[in-house]
């Protein structure tokens, strides 16, 4: 099979095919082979599974001798790693096929050394498929690992220890993972959240839960990633309202207040869409950064509530006002007069003198569609003659001068 087809990838991926400069061409690479791989998975599932062992195995060749582009790409190979492990999993391969690629992938854990790998240890019981798989590594390794942490000094490592976790989960051996879980000298939730798992597994939502919390650190820094666990274990045992008032709330991430709004959406669907948006703005505070949020869940109130905040962006306010200046007139007409009255008080991030021309003439376009333009334009020139945050001194000047110019030259629609 190896000689029956030829992986571009191969020739990309050698040591020191990238210098330290070299993240964003080695993303690059790394997202064409997954998409040449992708794309044999349509017709020879077992040839793509034997890709990505190929592409697993060089992962780490050509980034040995920077530490900077190692770091770089980190992000990039585990987001990766999640494509590649759903095809390994479903090629349908047989016994010895998966446990030669098995024996090639432990290979490249024990070469990996900057932890590249680790998304596959985890799921390593269900990359293998065949349960006497799964036991043959269980037990390679559980002796060892009992041994460095129950007898060995503080401090031991055994490399595939999550390996041996996950296949004792996978293969339902619950009672020999918490009894090996037992043995470690800390509660690390990498390791104990297969335990937690094993707990859940059974049905044992309280136990599974009071595990997890059992593994929050003085330093907090697994707390987000139990709270998540707990929720789930919560959602899954029919408890939503407890899930919801527990952790549904503070445990969501995202890159945006918009995009933390529509995945708690997603996890509760029987919560009013409304509420569920107040509550968050409650519960995680800084009002004015969740405008977008509100505006484009389509809660025009909200979003005015939020625009009053110090905490909104005033360049999102104008944008907001040129966006709904048609559609929603008065909306606009109000969020582009706070967004005068921010620029003039000094919020916003170094913001350009251009905001303050764009923002009247925003306002003054959503107040001609309501008939208030002769109240619009008090409202501005109070601002221009009232005073202002001293580093903003020229944006009033800025905003007088387009008073009157504006008084000179009546602009229409």
């Amino acid at each position: 099979m190896k000689g029956s087809h030829r992986w571009a990838f191969k020739s990309r991926f050698r040591a020191r095919a990238y210098g330290w400069r070299g993240s964003a061409l080695a993303s690059k690479r790394l997202k064409e082979a997954v998409g040449e791989i992708k794309a044999v998975a349509k017709s020879d599932r077992v040839l793509a599974g034997e890709g990505t062992v190929s592409l697993i195995e060089r992962l780490g060749l050509p980034y040995k001798t920077s530490t900077r582009l190692r770091a770089a790409l980190a992000v990039s190979v585990h987001r990766r790693l999640d494509d590649l492990i759903a095809i390994l999993i479903s090629a349908p391969a047989d016994v010895a096929t998966r446990s030669a690629w098995l024996e090639r992938l432990f290979q490249a854990v024990v070469d990996d050394g900057v932890q590249y790998l680790a998304p596959v240890e985890d799921r390593w019981g269900e990359i293998a498929v065949y349960p006497e798989l799964m036991e043959d590594y269980a037990e390679r390794l559980r002796g060892m690992i009992q041994r460095v942490w129950v007898d060995e000094p503080p401090g031991g490592h055994v490399i595939g220890t999550t390996i041996c976790l996950s296949c004792l989960l996978e293969t339902g051996r619950y009672g020999d993972l918490i009894e090996l879980l037992g043995c470690a000298r800390v509660r690390w939730w990498h390791w104990h959240r297969f335990g937690a798992e094993a707990l859940a597994r059974q049905e044992m939502w309280d136990a599974a839960i009071a595990y997890a919390d059992a593994c929050r650190g003085p330093h907090g820094n697994d707390d987000r990633r139990i709270d998540r666990f707990c929720e789930d274990v919560l959602i899954k045992s029919g408890r939503t309202k407890e899930a919801y008032r527990r952790y549904g709330l503070t445990t969501v991430t995202g890159p945006t207040y918009l995009s933390m709004y529509r995945e708690t959406v997603k996890r509760y669907p029987d919560r009013d869409r409304r509420q569920v948006l107040l509550d968050l703005i409650e519960a995680r505070g800084q009002r004015g950064k969740w405008f977008a949020a509100a505006k484009d869940a389509g809660f025009v109130d909200i979003a005015l509530l939020c625009a009053r905040d110090f905490t909104a962006e005033p360049a999102t306010l104008v944008r907001a006002a040129r966006v709904f200046a048609a559609k929603e007139p008065k909306f606009a007409a109000e969020i582009g007069l706070l967004a005068l009255e921010r620029l003039l008080n000094g919020s916003g991030y170094d913001p350009g003198v251009s905001l303050v021309q764009e923002a009247f003439d925003h306002l003054m376009s959503a107040a001609s569609r309501i008939g208030a333009q002769d109240w619009t334009r008090q409202q501005a020139q109070r601002l221009a003659e009232g005073p202002c945050d001293l580093s903003r001194s020229h944006m009033r000047r800025v905003l007088a001068e387009t008073l009157a110019h504006w008084g000179e030259e009546p602009r229409g629609n």
